[in-house]
Formats: structure tokens, sequence, C-alpha cells
């Protein structure tokens, strides 16, 4: 046994590398922390019966858990709006008022994305659905391979950061943080982004002309056509979004309330037939699985950081080692930077808000303790955002470049390139200024 050599505090610590190991050796996340967090309980505790008797009441706790349910609603909810067409009717929209100024088409994908990330929550689903529609677009108009997927992946993000997010529902079931206000909170973020990713592609029009052209302006007759073909879309949004805002829903009824309003809008568009309606319910149910799988498994590994006394230890050492609350806080964006280039955004959080949530809720930094958590939750969204289009692991790059064909990889890489320093801008922004991103949750919640 280690014990001898090792405190339980240095087992903790240990734990970290032995089950990045694992990750790089290709073992399934939930796979991994569930190994290490059983194996890190027997030697702490010398025996299994503390964690025998967690197991039997661990499952049923946390899995039964109500704000759970939200998960699989939004799930499906995102299934049955890329089935929809809906995708293709943001984009048209977008393309119909934007498409005229130069590199405008790369400017629709983008926020025909941002509607699509509203009724979605899935930052893959948002850049496949919004792929599919607007890269045969974009290579038809002459535009360079770079900035076609480079501005697609990079408009998929929006999908986690524009509420609802799956992703924003993970966050705050570790943290133990409000939904409504995490969904609150991340809506001037979310406009900020796409806002950022407007100003790129024209920067990068104008300095790459040959990299995307403009079309004919658009008459207002067809424009305003356009907004009527995407109603059914701010019609759920509303709904969605409103309601939760409003109170008239709680965020599991809203999600319920926009897989209605997205299936009927499919179903409308002829789209959701039986065959349809069974792959979207069990595309929904083995990501479900997956994702309550890793919350199961992550909670046996916490247990055993916690039995270790690893977040306490470290919660403390930081509160009172001579270091500035915006130092620590930036150390802990950049390694949720680097990490996201080589692992998965949901890997990351569940790895390390466990552990980070109550140091930062430790720290003074001149804002009110129960807005911290908040406004660190959509920070490290943004950070796990920018790990979607970073290299060598960027899922939304590798998704994109798969639809595009005849545009290497490496020309994927470089543009994405510019939406990342975006990205890097946007946070530096919102450390600089947190009111920005409190400033709804105030406005509604008074808190």
């Amino acid at each position: 046994m280690l014990e001898p050599f090792l405190s339980d505090f240095q087992l903790g610590l240990l734990s970290f590398p032995v089950l990045l190991a694992l990750l790089f050796a290709r073992i399934p996340l939930a796979a991994a922390m569930l190994v290490v967090g059983l194996s890190g309980s027997y030697l702490v505790n010398g025996n299994m019966l503390m964690m025998d008797n967690q197991l039997k009441t661990f499952a049923y706790g946390t899995l039964t858990n109500y704000s759970l349910s939200i998960i699989p609603l939004f799930l499906l909810m995102s299934e049955f709006a890329t089935r929809g067409g809906m995708s293709r009717a943001l984009f048209k929209a977008a393309e119909a008022w934007l498409g005229h100024h130069r590199g405008g088409i790369a400017m629709a994908a983008v926020g025909g994305s941002a509607g699509f990330g509203a009724i979605c929550g899935s930052s893959l689903a948002t850049a496949s659905a919004m792929g599919k529609v607007a890269l045969p677009e974009l290579r038809t108009a002459g535009y360079s391979g770079s900035l076609a997927t480079g501005a697609l992946a990079a408009g998929g993000t929006l999908g986690i950061l524009i509420p609802p997010s799956v992703v924003l529902v993970v966050y705050a079931i570790l943290a133990e943080e409000n939904i409504e206000k995490l969904f609150t909170a991340a809506f001037i973020p979310g406009f900020l982004a796409m806002v950022g990713y407007f100003i790129t592609i024209s920067i990068y029009a104008r300095l790459v002309p040959s990299a995307g052209g403009a079309l004919p302006r658009q008459p207002y007759s067809i424009r305003f056509k356009a907004l009527r073909d995407i109603l059914p879309v701010a019609v759920i949004f509303l709904l969605v979004i409103g309601g939760i805002y409003t109170g008239a829903f709680s965020p599991t009824a809203a999600a319920a309330v926009g897989v209605a309003g997205t299936a009927f809008v499919a179903w409308r568009s002829d789209q959701l037939t039986l065959s349809a309606t069974t792959e979207s319910l069990l595309a929904t149910g083995k990501t479900s699985a997956m994702i309550f799988f890793i919350i199961l498994a992550a909670g046996i590994f916490n247990a055993f950081l916690s039995s270790a006394f690893v977040p306490q230890t470290l919660a403390a050492y930081f509160r009172e080692a001579d270091l500035s609350p915006w130092t620590i806080l930036v150390g802990m964006l950049l390694l949720y930077i680097l990490l996201g280039t080589v692992m998965d955004s949901l890997a990351m959080i569940f790895l390390t808000v466990p552990i980070y949530v109550p140091i930062i809720t430790g720290l003074d930094f001149g804002i009110p303790p129960a807005e911290v958590g908040i406004w660190f939750g959509i920070l490290v969204l943004m950070a796990a955002e920018i790990g979607l289009i970073t290299p060598p692991v960027g899922l939304n790059l590798f998704v994109i470049n798969a639809m595009a064909r005849g545009v290497t990889i490496g020309e994927t890489y470089r543009g994405a390139l510019p939406f990342v320093l975006s990205d890097l801008v946007r946070i530096a922004l919102l450390v600089a200024f947190p009111p920005i991103t409190l400033w709804l949750v105030r406005a509604f919640y008074g808190v």
C-alpha cells in the first residue's frame, strides 16, 4: 500500500496525473474516474466499507435529482430542431440581412448559429446543422476554406454559450448554482460573442479580400419574408427563455415546452416521421446515459477527493497565500484553455469544478459572494468554448472539416485562430468587468 509513503492529500493530488494518463490512453472518462475514485477511496480508508455504503444510495440519490431531467429534454429539443429544418430558415434570414456586407455570408452563418443555439443547447449539433446549410453557399460564393470552416466552427460554440446550454446545466449541478441565474448571466456574453465574431469576419475579409465577398443587397420585402420564416423559432425561444426569465416556467418545464414546440415545427415540415422520432429518442437516450454515467463517476471521484481533503486543503491554501485573487483566477482560466487543447469540455468541467469553485468562492473580487459562482461559471463556459475550436482536439473543427471536401485540417486550424483571439479578448473584458456578466442577473433577481 502507498499510505506509509504518501499522505491522503498527496494521494488526492496524485490521482489527477493518473486520471489524465488513463484519458490519454483512451479510457472513457466515466470509467477512468470510477476506477481512480474507487481505488483512491480504498487507499485512503483502508477498506471499501465507506464506499460500499455510499454506492448503495449514491446512484439513486444522484440520478433521481429533478434538475437532471432538464438534460435529456434539451438534448431531445436539439434533435427535433435539427430535423425540423430550422437551421436553414435561420441562415437564410441572417443572409438576407447581412449578406451584402463583405464576409456577409460567413456572418450569416454565425448569426444563424446564434439563433439555432438559442433553441439547441449543444455546440456540436449547432456546428453540424449550420455546416450542412451554409457550407455549400459559402463554397458557391467563393469563400476560402479557412474562413468558411473557421467561421462555422466558431459559430457552433454559440450553441453552448447562448441559453439554453447543457454545459451550463452540468456546471450548475456540480457547483450547486441556480440554473435560471446562470442562463440569465450567459445572455450578454453570448451576444458579445456573436458581435465579436462578426467583427472578426469583417476584419478578416478586409485584410484578405479574396477570402470572401458580398451578395447583392436584398430588398426589404425579401428580408421581412425571411424574418417571417423564422417566426416559429422566435416563438419557441420566447416560450423557453422568456418563460424562465419571467418565472412562468421552471427550467425543466421550459425545456419540456421547447421539446413540444420543436417537435410540432418538425412535424409540420414533414420531417418528424416515426423512424426519425425513434432515431431522435435513441440518440437522446444514448447521450443522456453517457452524461449521467459521467456524473455518477464524478461523484465517486469527488467523494474520494473530499475524503483526502484535497478541495478543503487547496481552498485554505489559496485563501492564506499571498496571491491576488485575480492572479489565481487568471491562472485557472489559462489552465482551462491549455486543457482545452487536449481534452473535451465536459471532461474539463467534471474534473475541475469541484476543486475550483470552493477556492474561487472563498476569494474577494469586490462583488457579493453569491455572485462569484455565477460569474465564474460563465468564464468557465467561455474557456470550454475556446477548447472546441483550439487544435489539436477542437471537436468543432473536426466536425466542420469532415463536411468540407477539399479543405485540409490545417486550413481549418488557421481559419479558427482569429476567432480564438476574439474569444480571448472577450474573456479578458468579462474578467476585468464582472458587472457586464452580472447586470441581467441583478436586474431580474436583484442579487
